[in-house]
């Protein structure tokens, strides 16, 4: 089998995003830009994939740490000048190269395939991508000849009036035979107004010289899309984000509004769930089937089992168990392990807690750093008092507790399997099992206070 390279373009500074953050490191449903090019090259077989970075050069390879190799290109002197930079990791190598910009976040592995299989089959030395459109302008355009092969790419302002009329626009993806091009490369001149060395002219030598050119036309406009400003960032958002959800829908998931349902790229939904309007779920997700995720919810590195309901509430980089019922508007805070039917009611914050099977915070509650244990009721407004301005402690509540309504629990405390705490009790020493325990102050009436009161008045 031929030997596969690909080489993404991502050393742009893209002054035109007007940002602190480099270019192809803007988040397209939640993933960088260049992160859903390399995932998608990563799912074609390619021996050695190459990423060209500049400024912002290390927040690159931290997202992209173990995906790629990187090559450096110090002065960005143009495309054909960022491709040199993998020079001596690829010239000498046989086989085809794949060349795609790190800011077309929705170009797709089945594409790209596409184009290789058909440089392949034509037997070219290069291949373009290319794209129809009603609105080419600003784009170059593919003079073919008789036989269908690429004549030349002409830049709009360089077209004639009958060349300006042609559909077929260059979209900026390549595939070259690898020897060829780096061969090629070293003949581009940058003797332009800009001073550049431009990849095209790639295309121009290699026809010069008497090599076969040739060009694939993707029926997808959009997948080509580069984005270079906000605007063209938000297009590339909708277009994932409707991608992304009639995907779901297709695998059975409902979503009932898609227009104001915001889903990662990464996440996965088991059938028969139900997504309701203005949830957005993000990281690594994944929801099981039969579950119910209400209205504004956020979800992010989640794990939640089959028919879970989330109402209206947020719950970040924890696991969730099957048939649990959380909300509305209840926070699952991070390193939370919430097991089969529990119940975290409205207006309920829970932290790097554990909760047992078929236990219950149903009312205005704070569980932070505790082990809470199976059948645990915990009362309206009861609180684990788990710092003490400096250190963190743990709180465990063994199984079959009952704590009672605005009870404080302040660690470390250990409450002992079926005891009852009484309501409003602070309990600051550890609870034997049945045990009642009870920590607040006598009740005490004074009787005629109130009359003594309005005498002094």
């Amino acid at each position: 089998m031929t030997n596969r390279f690909a080489v993404i373009l991502a050393a742009g500074q893209g002054t035109r995003m007007k940002s602190k953050l480099y270019k192809v490191l803007h988040p397209v449903c939640g993933k960088p830009m260049v992160e859903h090019v390399v995932d998608q090259i990563g799912k074609l077989k390619i021996n050695k994939m190459v990423t060209i970075v500049g400024h912002g050069a290390e927040l690159v390879k931290e997202k992209l740490e173990g995906k790629t190799a990187f090559a450096l290109q110090e002065n960005q002197l143009g495309t054909a000048h960022a491709v040199m930079q993998a020079d001596e990791i690829l010239a000498d190598k046989d086989g085809i190269t794949l060349v795609v910009c790190g800011d077309t976040p929705l170009i797709q592995a089945e594409t790209m395939e596409a184009l290789m299989r058909h440089h392949e089959e034509q037997n070219a030395k290069a291949t373009i991508l290319t794209a129809y459109t009603e609105k080419p302008e600003g784009y170059g355009r593919i003079i073919r000849n008789k036989q269908g092969f690429v004549e030349r790419i002409v830049e709009h302002k360089d077209a004639t009036e009958d060349e300006r009329k042609v559909r077929e626009i260059n979209t900026g993806v390549f595939c070259f035979d690898n020897k060829a091009l780096f061969q090629a490369l070293s003949k581009v001149s940058n003797d332009n107004v800009q001073g550049e060395y431009y990849l095209p002219d790639v295309i121009e030598i290699l026809k010069n010289e008497g090599e076969v050119v040739s060009a694939y036309q993707t029926e997808n406009m959009d997948e080509t899309l580069g984005v270079n400003d906000r605007i063209a960032l938000s297009n590339a958002e909708r277009i994932m984000k409707k991608r992304i959800n009639e995907y779901h829908m297709r695998n059975g998931v409902s979503i009932i509004d898609p227009e104001q349902t915001y889903i990662g790229v990464d996440i996965i939904i088991g059938s028969d769930t139900v997504i309701y309007p203005g949830v957005q779920l993000s990281g690594q997700t994944i929801i099981g089937e039969d579950c119910i995720i209400g209205p504004n919810s956020e979800i992010k590195d989640c794990t939640i089992n089959n028919g879970t309901v989330i109402q209206q509430s947020v719950a970040h980089n924890s696991a969730i168990g099957a048939n649990v019922k959380i909300g509305p508007f209840a926070h699952i805070r991070p390193d939370s392990n919430i097991s089969d039917d529990v119940k975290i009611g409205n207006f309920v914050e829970i932290k790097k807690a554990k909760f047992g099977k078929g236990s219950k915070a149903s009312h205005l509650s704070y569980i932070g750093d505790a082990e809470v244990g199976s059948d645990v009721n915990i009362g309206c407004g009861s609180i684990t008092v788990n710092y003490d301005g400096k250190n963190k402690y743990l709180t465990k509540i063994e199984d079959g507790v009952f704590v009672g309504c605005n009870s404080n629990l302040v660690a470390p405390v250990t409450v002992g399997k079926n005891a009852y705490i009484a309501a409003g009790s602070t309990i600051t020493k550890d609870v034997p099992g049945d045990a009642l325990s009870i920590a607040r102050a006598r009740q005490v009436n004074k009787e005629n206070y109130v009359n003594k009161l309005k005498h002094n008045q």
